[in-house]
């Protein structure tokens, strides 16, 4: 599904990746873990498309079709979801209003027409009632006043509506307590299937106790240095990463 080749990346100059090579199939979930600094927010941003970065080397490939001259929002289309550490506020605009929109835009992209607005509420109570969201939280604006716990819950709900085919979740725990986390986590585990993949982006193994990746990479200084099963975010765990130097 995924296959990324020799992909180098700096922002203002700086090198940041320094050749990273992954490939991630279908109906995998894989972690990346590493200390600040390594890499990890500016690979799922350069997969995303957002446009701080200048890729300078290699590939990033989704399904066979390299993505390197497509725009953040086209990529979107193309299956790509991308879940943010700190997701804005948007007053005035309901959750629901905001995943109409995106799912259109989608449709429309892929040369679909709009979806029926029956069709369109049914699917957002089922998406709802399966990540156990509350019908009232539909109607608040997008992320105003939200707890850490509602953002990221939100960010799930907008990517069981949305279907991607890759889903990213850039440090999707971060500030989150052990409710919330469960919570995420839920979500992801029932909305996972043979047909998508998801790549997690953390700092802590406790994620990875509530959704249990296939592999576990670790960015370090903009290499992937080492890879292998959940047992591995144990022994980072434990050990810490300074014996990977």
């Amino acid at each position: 599904m995924l296959k990324i080749t020799d992909l180098h990346a700096n922002i203002n100059g700086k090198e940041i990746l320094r050749g990273i090579n992954l490939e991630i199939k279908a109906g995998e979930v894989h972690a990346i873990m590493g200390p600040n600094g390594s890499g990890k927010s500016t690979l799922a941003s350069v997969i995303a498309g957002k446009e701080d970065f200048e890729v300078t080397e290699g590939s990033v490939v989704l399904n066979g079709e390299d993505l390197s001259e497509f725009a953040p929002e086209v990529r979107a289309h193309k299956g790509v979801f991308l879940s943010f550490q700190y997701p804005i506020e948007i007053p005035g605009v309901t959750v629901t209003n905001f995943i109409k929109t995106a799912i259109n835009e989608t449709r429309k992209a892929q040369g679909l027409e709009e979806l029926p607005a029956k069709e369109m509420l049914q699917l957002i109570r089922e998406k709802a009632d399966l990540l156990e969201i509350d019908r009232k939280f539909l109607s608040r604006s997008l992320n105003e006043g939200f707890s850490g716990g509602e953002k990221k819950r939100n960010e799930i709900f907008q990517m069981a509506m949305l279907e991607p085919q890759l889903a990213i979740l850039d440090e999707t725990d971060s500030g989150l307590d052990i409710d919330a986390l469960k919570v995420v986590a839920n979500g992801v585990n029932k909305l996972k299937s043979e047909k998508n993949a998801v790549l997690l982006i953390t700092h802590y193994q406790r994620l990875l106790d509530y959704i249990v990746p296939d592999f576990v990479h670790v960015l370090y200084n903009g290499k992937i240095v080492k890879s292998g099963g959940k047992e591995l975010a144990y022994e980072l765990e434990e050990k810490g990463y300074d014996w990977l130097k």
